[in-house]
C-alpha cells in the first residue's frame, strides 16, 4: 500500500491551518541516536555524507523513531567550501578546522566557484534517494549562511567572540563585500541544485550572526541575504532563517522575502509576533528542558504551543539543536505529545 505523503510541514510554512502543529527537531538525525553512535564508530562525518546510502538511512532514522513531520538532510555546513578552495576538516572535538584561513581580499579572490553536480554530487544523489523512494514527509535541505561560514574562514575555525571576523568587517568593507559574494553566489548554485534533487524546503542557518548589533547587521549582512532569499524565491520552496542569540534581528529577517522565521528560546513567541513578525514562526523549547522529568517538559511545551497556536502559520521546534544527552524515547513522547494536544486544541 502507497503512504500518502505529509504535507503538513509544508502547509504550516506557508502560512495555511492545519490539523495539528507539525513538529521537527533541528540536529535530530545525528548524536542522540544509539544507531548513529553505532555507525561513527566506524565512519566519519564525512564519510558519511559521502555515501548517500549511509546518508540517507541516517537521515531517515528520526523520521521512523520520532513520527516528526520533516526530515533534515544529514550533513555539516562545511560540506561546499571544499569545492571553492576552502581547506576544512573536521576535528573531533574541536568542530571545522580551516587550515588556509581568509586574512586578505587576495585569499578571497582566489576563491573559486562551487558546480553542485560535479562537486558534490554524493550530497544530491542522498536527496534524490531520499525523496523518490524513502520519505513520505518533506525532507529539509539546507545551507550555512555567508556570516556564520566567513567565521569559520577568518578565525581558522569555532570562535566565541568572532573578533578577527568583526575586524575584518569594519577594516576593509571591499574585502568583507567581495567574501560576501562569493559566498552568496556559492549558497544561491548549493540550494538550487538541492532543490532540484528533490528538497522540498530550505533553512539557512546563520548560527553565529548574533554576535552582530543590528546596525552592521543592516550593513554588512541584509543586503547579501536579500540577494540570496530573492534568487531563491522562484524555486517555490519555503525558505526558514534561523540563528542563535539573534532576537535583536528577528525583524531583519521579517523583512526579507522568506517564508519562516526561526526563533531561539530567548524570544517568546507572542513577543515575536507583538513585535509585527507575522510570518510563519519555527521553535523555540529550550533543548536543555529535554533532560528534565516529563512533567516538566510538558509544561514548557504546552506554554509554547499555546502561543504558537494562536494564529495559523507555526511549526514547533527547539531553539537550538537536540545535543548527545537527549533520550530518543524522550523526543518520540514529545513529537506524540505534540500532535496529539494540538490536534485536540486548534
Amino acid at each position: 500500500m502507497v503512504r500518502q505523503f505529509n504535507e503538513t510541514f509544508l502547509r504550516a510554512c506557508r502560512g495555511e491551518k492545519t490539523e495539528y502543529v507539525p513538529v521537527w527537531y533541528m540536529r535530530q538525525a545525528g548524536r542522540s541516536q544509539p544507531e548513529y553512535r553505532k555507525i561513527k564508530e566506524k565512519y566519519s562525518l564525512f564519510e558519511i555524507t559521502h555515501q548517500p546510502e549511509l546518508c540517507a538511512y541516517v537521515t531517515k532514522l528520526p523520521v521512523d523513531q520520532y513520527g516528526v513531520d520533516a526530515a533534515i538532510l544529514y550533513k555539516d555546513i562545511m560540506t561546499p567550501l571544499p569545492s571553492i578552495g576552502v581547506e576544512v576538516e573536521i576535528k573531533s572535538g574541536v568542530g571545522p578546522v580551516i587550515n588556509n584561513p581568509i586574512r586578505s581580499l587576495q585569499d578571497i579572490e582566489i576563491l573559486g566557484e562551487i558546480h553542485p553536480e560535479q562537486d558534490i554530487p554524493y550530497v544530491l544523489d542522498t536527496i534524490r534517494l531520499l525523496t523518490k523512494e524513502m520519505l513520505d514527509v518533506p525532507l529539509i535541505g539546507f545551507s550555512g549562511a555567508p556570516f556564520t561560514l566567513a567565521s569559520y574562514m577568518i578565525e581558522g575555525g569555532p570562535s566565541r567572540n568572532y573578533n578577527k571576523t568583526k575586524a575584518l568587517m569594519h577594516e576593509d568593507e571591499a574585502a568583507w563585500f567581495a567574501l560576501m559574494d562569493k559566498l552568496a553566489t556559492m549558497t544561491i548554485a548549493y540550494v538550487k541544485a538541492q532543490v532540484n534533487a528533490g528538497a522540498k524546503a530550505i533553512q539557512i542557518f546563520d548560527s553565529w550572526v548574533g554576535a552582530l548589533n543590528v546596525a552592521d547587521y543592516r550593513t554588512y549582512i541584509k543586503p547579501v541575504m536579500q540577494r540570496i532569499f530573492s534568487e531563491l524565491r522562484p524555486l517555490n520552496v519555503p525558505l526558514i532563517m534561523f540563528g542563535v542569540g539573534a532576537s535583536h534581528l528577528a525583524n531583519e529577517w521579517n523583512e526579507l522575502p522568506l517564508d519562516v522565521v526561526g526563533l531561539d528560546w530567548r524570544l517568546p513567541i507572542a513577543e515575536a509576533r507583538a513585535r509585527g513578525i507575522h510570518k510563519t514562526v519555527q521553535g523555540n523549547l529550550d533543548p536543555a528542558i529535554l533532560l528534565c522529568s516529563w512533567d516538566v517538559i510538558e509544561k514548557n511545551v504546552k506554554m509554547i504551543l499555546d502561543e504558537g497556536m494562536k494564529q495559523p502559520g507555526y511549526v514547533f521546534n527547539l531553539g537550538h539543536g537536540v545535543f548527545p544527552e537527549v533520550k530518543p524515547e524522550t523526543l518520540q513522547r514529545l513529537t506524540s505529545f505534540i500532535h496529539e494536544y494540538t490536534a485536540l486544541h486548534q
